[in-house]
């Protein structure tokens, strides 16, 4: 299995220290250096393993067409960053913010959003598979003509997305808060939305 290297920020306060640094993001220096550090490495390589950036803010980065295995993105802000076509697998997005981002046609399986905010996003034409949206704030977003089979979006607040034509088959919606939401066209009867239905 494919998982980042957790290498503990110098300073000793337990975080996880950004590649290439011996500290996190809030005891390097200069944060935004280190984000554009990063940023500059991310588009001079097809291929990211192993890559580690709790708590940086990257602004209008571009991801796609890339392929991101087994990476650290926690806390994380996205800014109108662009994941069209992406391919990422085994990679942690917890309690990050992502704004104005467009993953069109990405293609994302076992990932953690869980905690994360989404606004103004699209996740539209994807592969969604096994993805953990637990407890994330998602509003004005689009997840249209996507399989998100069997991701979890369980607590999540949801308001003013659409999910037009998906395959929600075991996807999980139970204690879901959702506000303006649509499912038209999608597989509704395959999904949980009800505690009794995941116990059977």
């Amino acid at each position: 299995m494919i998982m980042f290297t957790l290498t503990l920020c110098a300073a000793g306060c337990g975080r996880a220290a950004i590649t290439g640094s011996q500290l996190c993001a809030i005891h390097a220096a200069d944060p935004e250096r280190e984000a554009a550090r990063i940023g500059d490495w991310i588009q001079s390589q097809d291929i990211i393993n192993d890559l580690s950036a709790p708590g940086l803010h990257f602004e209008n980065l571009d991801f796609s067409y890339r392929r991101l295995y087994g990476c650290n993105f926690k806390g994380v802000t996205f800014s109108q960053c662009i994941f069209i076509e992406a391919f990422i697998r085994l990679s942690f997005f917890d309690f990050a913010s992502f704004i104005d981002c467009d993953f069109t046609e990405s293609d994302l399986q076992f990932l953690s959003f869980a905690g994360s905010r989404l606004k103004n996003c699209t996740f539209a034409k994807s592969e969604l598979v096994h993805l953990n949206y637990g407890g994330a704030v998602i509003s004005n977003c689009t997840f249209n003509h996507s399989n998100l089979y069997n991701s979890r979006f369980i607590d999540a607040d949801i308001e003013n997305s659409d999910f037009i034509n998906c395959n929600i088959k075991s996807t999980n919606f139970i204690k879901t808060r959702r506000e303006g939401v649509s499912f038209k066209a999608s597989n509704t009867a395959e999904a949980v939305f009800e505690l009794d239905q995941w116990r059977e």
